[in-house]
């Protein structure tokens, strides 16, 4: 299973700016108005080699009535129930307060490793100011400054010693896994593909807990399908099924070869169904788009077409990836997306020899070169791929510093026009010949 760091802590204490650090991103709004964070973000970090997940929960709040603050409450919960390593973030500016006490009460009580991290230490003086921290009992206190940067280095040194590590799989059998929001038809189409009902819920303790994996093998395919459907604890359902959604599938994408996103015809693509895309995308995992419910639609000759193209648009830059419409409901294409997604898992396990790489790539490049910079001339003299469990070509040339990204892309789509590698993210490196 993959590591999740959980960032928690009152409101405006750098929850979003630490987020922010540790993912390299700017995707959490920051802003000095508390609560701005009410949805959660996820995003991919990595530390000396080793990579995670971060998730940025919305401020805890105690007791209040508030419909949001609430639902940011549960969703602490859940993320300290899924978290590998609980972030309990204070803000030495402020001290201690009724609220930090109230969240340390939650996380003294959970088995999960905690670290308390004190931000906004901008100067040495703030820096014996955090020895009021220890006064919650949860050990350590980290002073960091997030908006800086300076002590997270540090911080995420320990946070790494209590990652599990992740054990190879030893089924060399594809893995796809089936992802996208709430209610979208996973389950049916599970069902749907293993032509039975199956009850997610069982006797045997741990099933409801993490993805299942079911071994397909039927008309002549064999894989393993991982089922993040239906996948949560009763108690809470209520505001946070999509948060738990999201938590089971971060687990489920590191799994797999492929991730099949489905997407609700009558919904259209929405933020969250980016969100997983990029996951993937960033993860390099093969990716379908299942378009379901399309017997909903009401059609004429250019809907598919129209409703393709907005996908496209949305899920800019890699917009190589098969989409399939298709209606559980209904039976319609089920396996044309399960055909579509062992077509991807080749494409990602693609190998090709370098003659052929150079004999076809290089003329291209010949025709058009990168773009002189500084008056200096970029020559790439020969093309190679890199063994990995995605597609990676290294590119070597007099002056790899001097390729900028447009050209980058142009290379991309040269070797997705020349050798299939619809579905499968690229990875392009330039190195010093």
């Amino acid at each position: 299973m993959s590591n999740i760091i959980a960032i928690v802590g009152r409101p405006n204490v750098g929850k979003s700016t630490l987020f922010n650090r540790l993912t390299e991103s700017r995707k959490a709004i920051v802003d000095d108005f508390s609560g701005v964070t009410r949805d959660r973000h996820y995003g991919v970090g990595e530390w000396t080699d080793k990579q995670f997940t971060v998730i940025d929960t919305g401020g805890y709040v105690s007791g209040s009535d508030d419909v949001f603050e609430a639902a940011i409450r549960e969703q602490v919960l859940i993320a300290i129930e899924e978290a590998s390593v609980v972030l309990f973030m204070v803000d030495v500016t402020v001290g201690v307060t009724d609220l930090d006490d109230e969240i340390a009460k939650v996380l003294r009580r959970s088995k999960k490793p905690v670290f308390v991290v004190s931000n906004k230490v901008d100067n040495t003086a703030l820096h014996n100011e955090t020895g009021v921290f220890y006064s919650f009992g949860l050990g350590e206190v980290h002073a960091v400054s997030s908006m800086t940067g300076s002590g997270t280095g540090d911080l995420l040194d320990e946070v790494i010693k209590h990652f599990e590590d992740v054990p190879e799989e030893e089924s060399t059998l594809p893995k796809i896994t089936i992802a996208g929001r709430p209610n979208v038809g996973k389950s049916s189409l599970i069902n749907a593909l293993i032509g039975k009902e199956r009850n997610i819920v069982t006797d045997v303790a741990g099933t409801t807990r993490d993805s299942i994996k079911i071994h397909y093998n039927q008309f002549g395919h064999e894989f393993t399908l991982i089922d993040t459907a239906g996948l949560r604890k009763k108690t809470k359902v209520k505001e946070n099924i999509e948060f738990y959604s999201v938590m089971r599938t971060i687990k489920a994408l590191e799994e797999a070869d492929v991730v099949v996103l489905m997407i609700d015809a009558v919904e259209g693509i929405e933020s969250q169904d980016i969100n997983i895309f990029h996951l993937a995308e960033k993860n390099k995992k093969g990716i379908v788009v299942l378009v379901n419910k399309w017997d909903l639609i009401e059609k004429n000759t250019k809907t598919m077409k129209v409703f393709e193209d907005e996908i496209k648009e949305r899920i800019k830059p890699f917009t190589d990836v098969p989409i399939v419409f298709t209606s559980v409901l209904n039976k319609q294409r089920i396996f044309k997306a399960i055909e579509e997604a062992l077509e991807v898992y080749k494409n990602r396990g693609k190998k090709i020899p370098t003659s052929k790489l150079n004999d076809v790539m290089l003329p291209l490049i010949e025709a058009y070169p990168p773009p002189a910079l500084k008056g200096k001339h970029i020559k790439i003299k020969y093309i190679t791929q890199i063994n990995g469990t995605s597609p990676m070509f290294a590119f070597f040339c007099n002056l790899p510093q001097y390729i900028k990204d447009p050209y980058k892309r142009f290379l991309e789509n040269k070797l997705r026009e020349n050798f299939n590698f619809s579905g499968a993210p690229i990875q392009i490196f330039f190195r010093q010949k």
